[in-house]
């Protein structure tokens, strides 16, 4: 997926125009789609979008769209672990604590000081706000892809954020083998199941 923005700009957008909620994350799920399987995104290759049988997603179920206390709390730039010796830079850029499943849940959010990888804009400019949140939970390996999951965010302007876990996505490492992925940071693995947005490509297991 394209991040975050494109996502809130198309949720405006449809919201302004009287198009249900979950109507409109059906959309950008179709997008995402679409995104894969053009060759000219350069995101599968011709013998990867051959080999591709599809995307599969949880429902869509407002629960998991949640406001959320953020702290900002800035941390030193550290290398993150990927699924290859890529090591892109980052810093701790604060967190978000919410309630979910009668759980109590944390999650670090992280500022991407590189500006490469795991978003996908055609300008560096479009970064200069954008905040990261890897994460693990209960279905990761199971349902969802075992390396983890991603949500994008934008600096918020006060203590509150709004997380939709409808709109989480996978690596483009659960497509294809060729891509450099964060693996998310111990610190993000949450006890509780997340059954919202992005689960493990169809047929999966069968090629990896």
């Amino acid at each position: 997926m394209k991040g975050l923005f494109l996502a809130i700009s198309l949720l405006i957008g449809n919201f302004a125009s009287g198009q249900s909620y979950s109507d409109t994350i059906d959309d950008i799920r179709i997008m995402h789609m679409v995104d894969l399987m053009d060759t000219s995104s350069g995101v599968l290759n011709l013998s990867e979008i051959k080999n591709f049988q599809g995307l599969a997603y949880f429902d869509v179920d407002t629960n998991y769209r949640i406001q959320a206390r953020f702290t900002k709390n800035i941390g030193k730039r550290f290398k993150m672990i990927t699924s290859t010796d890529r090591r892109p830079t980052y810093r701790r850029f604060g967190f978000v604590e919410f309630t979910l499943h009668d759980t109590i849940c944390r999650l670090t959010i992280y500022q991407n000081i590189e500006l490469s990888g795991f978003l996908h804009f055609s300008t560096r400019k479009d970064y200069k706000d954008y905040l990261f949140m890897p994460f693990r939970d209960a279905t990761s390996g199971k349902e969802t892809y075992g390396g983890g999951r991603f949500l994008d965010a934008r600096i918020p302007k006060n203590d509150t954020l709004l997380i939709d876990f409808n709109l989480n996505y996978n690596p483009y490492c659960a497509y294809s083998e060729r891509y450099s992925c964060p693996i998310p940071p111990a610190e993000n693995t949450l006890k509780v199941s997340i059954l919202a947005g992005e689960k493990i490509p169809v047929g999966y297991f069968s090629h990896h």
